[in-house]
């Protein structure tokens, strides 16, 4: 079972969510969290694991062998992301725009253009008995998250339970961490903010035909509309979780909830019992 854990803006309590289900879970089943927040991973700052493993990461990026080239311009026109620019006696490339997507090596009239990896982030592995992190981590500079998001989610073991802790937004990175996913929790605040991120978000999910559900943090810091808009869109919300000055302190201190107030493993328990009851129900429903 993949449950991904999203929201439409930052600051929601993605992290505090997954960590404390990971924690809540470990006694009884395998899980493997996937902190795919890339830019800022911060899983970690919760678990305190040893990352003893640690692999690079690559995008393959076009290299031009000009003994070989024509200057014909095909390769600056087949690139959806101008990362080539062809000019009369010189071809130019811009390595932070490529994606990696081979197109101009693949169409080169010539076979002059080959691929060269270039290191965009890396992936780090530690586990604690029955709990495996995996976190990427971006490269500072570079523009493309997906990239790394995707070599995080190669090490997903489907025999575990798997969470994963996924960007904010409803950008490209958000996409390639919720897709494949049985299951994304939406974590969101009770303020205007987080209800309009929070639709975007939906939105997201209903494209990518994925199941939803929602968890209220901090509740008491705003009004009444989000539990409307979840009535109103017959969307789950599976818990709450008050705004509460100790739970903020455990926080800052990197004091998991769970094991800062252990009456919290049971909620997050029930939630993951109703997450596998929402999931059986749609299977059953197809």
């Amino acid at each position: 079972m993949i449950v991904s854990v999203a929201s439409g803006k930052g600051g929601t309590g993605k992290t505090l969510v997954a960590t404390s289900l990971a924690l809540s879970l470990r006694d009884n089943y395998k899980v493997q969290l996937l902190d795919c927040d890339v830019e800022e991973p911060n899983a970690n700052i919760l678990l305190h694991l040893d990352m003893n493993q640690s692999q690079p990461v690559y995008i393959p990026i076009p290299k031009v062998d000009e003994t070989k080239c024509t200057y014909c311009g095909k390769c600056a026109e087949v690139c959806a992301y101008n990362a080539i620019a062809v000019l009369k006696n010189k071809v130019l490339v811009f390595p932070e725009l490529c994606h990696g997507c081979g197109a101009c090596s693949y169409l080169c009239p010539e076979s002059a253009i080959t691929e060269e990896g270039r290191k965009v982030g890396i992936v780090e592995r530690g586990d604690s008995g029955h709990l495996e992190l995996i976190q990427g981590k971006l490269n500072v500079g570079e523009a493309m998250a997906p990239p790394v998001i995707r070599e995080v989610k190669k090490y997903i073991d489907p025999a575990n339970i798997v969470i994963i802790d996924v960007p904010p937004g409803t950008s490209c990175p958000v996409i390639e961490a919720v897709k494949g996913s049985d299951f994304c929790l939406l974590v969101t605040e009770s303020t205007p903010f987080g209800l309009n991120d929070l639709s975007l978000a939906v939105e997201v999910v209903r494209k990518l035909s994925i199941s939803c559900g929602v968890v209220i943090n901090r509740v008491g810091v705003g009004g009444e509309e989000v539990e409307r808009y979840c009535h109103q869109e017959g969307i789950p919300i599976l818990l709450k979780i008050p705004l509460d000055r100790k739970i903020a302190l455990l926080y800052s201190k990197g004091i998991p909830l769970v094991e800062g107030i252990p009456r919290w493993r049971e909620e997050f328990l029930r939630l993951f019992q109703d997450i596998k009851d929402i999931i059986a129900a749609s299977w059953v429903a197809k």
